[in-house]
């Protein structure tokens, strides 16, 4: 009897298992709980760190977004709900019965109604027995424990971008917290800094003597996109300066005018740098979940490759790739989806995807899923016929050959520029080989953005940009547009080639991640050859 209980115990939990309802590999508590002790010891003595969760985001309507959680937010807590924030202390605190705590994280609380209609909570309990706090509180216990904040040396906080809305559905919403905040720290009487403008700052500050030219034409290009450049004294400045030894006085003055103490004890910068220097190396099991992204999106794009057709519209090719990427059970893609076929993909962030037929054209595909909250990035630029014309394989191939340097050059030690470099050598060779560019230093727009980003949480990671470490994975992404009208021979005109892969720093050399995906010529027509399961797939006519 006892042997028949025990296997029935068994069998019950093994079905618990297999027929659960939520994904397990999801980060650990454990994983959280060491990223926010990180962070406390980068913090000085008497200081305090306040984190939000992403508010809701309205649609339409009476329709939201479907939610997101701030990835910071999450990288500390794992906690995936709205309406919490996270308050970290330096040193130990004592409440008023004596207990002693140095984090607190305030959640949403229990609502048996709002649960029925939008999903089940966690709650102050959940927070506890399932991340690992050992103090949690309903959102409105925020208000009423009126920290003083003007007790501590330093308060840390993001700059708020303001984007949300009181729904008026409770008063603990994203909304309450973040105005009960300002109110009780201060932060609505400081001076806000364009986020842009201190990021402006902080990379002249960083950037070698011999790129600021580059650096200041690049800024000027932006005037028109970001006002705020041209508004600001030393980036106007530095932006119009005529010689290098103007540009180093000005890079002089940023950094002082950087440095200069506020008259606050509140601190947005301090958040943002230490997040982004935790955040750009990744953990075992960050890794883990990342290359599995990664693989999720190299095979959308095989599966792709084997299921083109030049009848398929843009919409359709996008939903190929991420129907593979909910079977593998990926909850979201990591950024909105690019399918440009011809002249489309010379448009860099194309998303409208609407064009009825890609007919024989390349077809630029940047697609990344986002499996437990970590992004993909991969791109490949395929033949809609399966055959690349002499055109296209001549664009093709220049842009294969970037990439290998590019990525050769994701050595630990080597600087973030680098890979960039060694790609626009390259592409400025390959274009002026086949004639489209007059010469090999003339300036042209067939190549207009860097290699390389991190990726993480966000497909476009926070880190600090300088040299490779060891456990970075960055992206690789040379590519090069020529837009119809072009001022060259007419035969290239609409070919736009964008190659990407997702590459890991190691200390024995870099490391492609996204590998599966065909990535040569001959590779890429192999695998278009073969059949796909979804060439009997066929819906019926709607007309």
């Amino acid at each position: 009897m006892k042997l028949y209980n025990y296997l029935i115990i068994l069998a019950l939990l093994f079905a618990s298992e297999v027929f659960s309802q939520t994904p397990t590999d999801f980060l650990s508590a454990e994983f959280h709980k060491e990223r926010r002790a990180t962070l406390r010891a980068k913090m000085p003595a008497n200081s305090v760190a306040v984190v939000f969760a992403n508010p809701i985001r309205n649609r339409a309507n009476d329709v939201d977004y479907v939610f997101h959680q701030d990835p910071n937010f999450y990288y500390l807590t794992g906690y995936r709900e709205p309406n919490a924030v996270l308050v970290i202390y330096s040193d130990k605190q004592t409440d008023a019965s004596g207990n002693t705590f140095n984090e607190v994280l305030y959640v949403q609380k229990k609502d048996k109604v709002r649960e029925q209609w939008d999903g089940k909570r966690l709650g102050v309990e959940g927070a506890k027995t399932e991340l690992g706090f050992a103090v949690a509180k309903n959102g409105e216990e925020f208000a009423k424990d009126n920290i003083n904040f003007k007790n501590f040396t330093k308060v840390f906080a993001e700059k708020f971008k303001d984007d949300y809305r009181n729904s008026s559905r409770n008063n603990a919403e994203v909304y309450d917290l973040v105005n009960g905040f300002k109110n009780q720290s201060g932060y609505g009487d400081i001076k806000e800094t364009d986020p842009n403008v201190a990021y402006v700052y902080n990379m002249i500050a960083n950037v070698p003597d011999p790129k600021l030219e580059e650096v200041a034409k690049s800024i000027y290009n932006n005037f028109e996109k970001y006002p705020a450049f041209k508004n600001d004294e030393l980036i106007n400045k530095y932006a119009t300066a005529t010689n290098n030894e103007l540009r180093k006085e000005l890079k002089q003055k940023m950094i002082i005018a950087a440095a200069k103490k506020p008259d606050t004890n509140i601190d947005t910068k301090f958040l943002s740098t230490k997040m982004a220097e935790m955040r750009e190396i990744k953990s075992e099991a960050e890794l883990k979940l990342l290359t599995k992204a990664i693989r999720i999106s190299a095979v959308g794009q095989i599966e792709m490759m084997k299921a083109m057709k030049p009848h398929m519209s843009e919409t359709e090719i996008q939903g190929i790739h991420e129907f593979v990427y909910k079977k593998y059970g990926a909850e979201y893609e990591g950024y909105p989806s690019i399918v440009g076929a011809g002249n489309n993909g010379c448009i860099l962030h194309y998303i409208e995807n609407n064009r009825t037929h890609v007919d024989n054209d390349m077809v630029l595909m940047d697609l990344g899923a986002e499996y437990r909250g970590y992004t993909a990035d991969v791109t490949r630029t395929i033949p809609a016929n399966g055959k690349f014309s002499p055109e296209q394989k001549a664009i093709y191939n220049i842009v294969l050959e970037a990439q290998d340097k590019g990525i050769a050059a994701s050595t630990v030690g080597g600087q973030f520029w680098q890979p960039g470099e060694e790609a626009k050598k390259v592409i400025n060779k390959g274009l002026f080989d086949l004639g489209i560019i007059k010469s090999i230093d003339e300036k042209h727009n067939y190549f207009p953005h860097g290699t390389s980003h991190h990726i993480g949480l966000d497909v476009h990671d926070p880190g600090t940009y300088g040299a490779f470490k060891e456990n970075m994975v960055i992206t690789v992404e040379p590519g090069i547009y020529i837009p119809d009208g072009s001022n060259c021979d007419k035969k290239w005109w609409g070919i736009a080639v964008r190659i990407e892969d997702d590459i890991l720093i190691t200390k024995n050399g870099p490391k492609n991640l996204s590998e599966e995906a065909p990535r040569t010529v001959e590779a890429i027509e192999k695998m278009m050859a073969k059949k796909s399961v979804l060439d009997d797939f066929i819906l019926p006519s709607l007309d």
